[in-house]
């Protein structure tokens, strides 16, 4: 087994500032989606849209800070709303206290997905193109933030079997016991791999929203997956059937993703804009 190396969370000190390794695996999220997004630019159909419709680097530009503005808010309002409604019912103001701590991947993908819909209807694009412009951008950036999951030795997973090479102690769990490097598992599953898989199921040419449904679809599994090593929240526990709260909020977002990905399918392929 393997003991947790204590990683100091801030990274640089500037006299009074500290600038801390979490923040910087944020900005490289930011940073990873600015490029790819980029890149997309060049693959079809968003290549060959010419005239008042044709993709920029600007249109790349608001969309990262409506996406940000989403992940903030939606994030944060979704972890209040799903993981402790009682207590912030109880103490409204500590919504904003988002310095403690406390974001949702659920809430922040809903957040996204608000945010784009203003993008796509403020300049007159269609909405699952948007969406599927920004599907394969989204993976590297979870991964970053697993990165930094990682780094601050939060979200351990469960106990593991001390004979697992790369089982790992984390003190900060308040025991000794073996875990799961269950941050390690969701770089790898919802980060590399999902971002593999969408990048190039992208590349072809594929009808409106198909590309989305295959981000839900297969985020909402290898999530699914990965909670089955990951420690559930102390306040929560598992619920229902032995599944935790992250599994039955990935289960909404398959079917939807599958339910999605058959609508699209049976809608005839519209005309290029040109």
């Amino acid at each position: 087994m393997l003991m947790y190396p204590q990683i100091d969370p801030v990274a640089l000190k500037l006299g009074p500032i500290a600038i801390h390794w979490y923040g910087l695996t944020y900005l490289a999220a930011f940073g990873l989606f600015m490029l790819l997004a980029l890149w997309r630019l060049r693959h079809e159909p968003f290549a060959s849209i010419q005239g008042p419709g044709a993709w920029t680097r600007k249109d790349v530009e608001d969309m990262l800070f409506l996406g940000v503005l989403g992940v903030v808010v939606g994030g944060r309002l979704g972890y209040c709303l799903f993981y402790k409604p009682a207590y912030y019912a109880s103490h409204p103001l500590e919504i904003f206290y988002v310095w403690q701590g406390g974001m949702s991947f659920h809430g922040g993908m809903l957040g996204v997905i608000a945010s784009q819909w203003w993008f796509a209807r403020s300049r007159g694009k269609l909405f699952w193109q948007v969406m599927d412009f920004v599907a394969p951008c989204v993976p590297t950036g979870l991964a970053a933030g697993r990165v930094g999951n990682f780094i601050n030795g939060e979200l351990w997973g469960r106990a593991a079997d001390p004979a697992l090479p790369w089982s790992m102690i984390f003190p900060q769990s308040g025991s000794m016991v073996p875990r799961h490097p269950s941050q390690v598992y969701q770089f790898l599953l919802e980060g590399l791999l999902l971002f593999v898989i969408l990048w190039f199921y992208a590349r072809k040419e594929r009808k409106p929203a198909q590309v989305s449904a295959v981000f839900l679809i297969g985020y909402g599994l290898l999530r699914f997956i990965a909670e089955f090593f990951r420690e559930p929240d102390n306040h929560l526990g598992l619920l229902s059937l032995g599944l935790s709260m992250g599994q039955w909020l990935c289960i909404p977002m398959i079917l939807a993703g599958v339910l999605l990905w058959v609508w699209a399918a049976a809608r005839p392929q519209p005309v290029p804009a040109n």
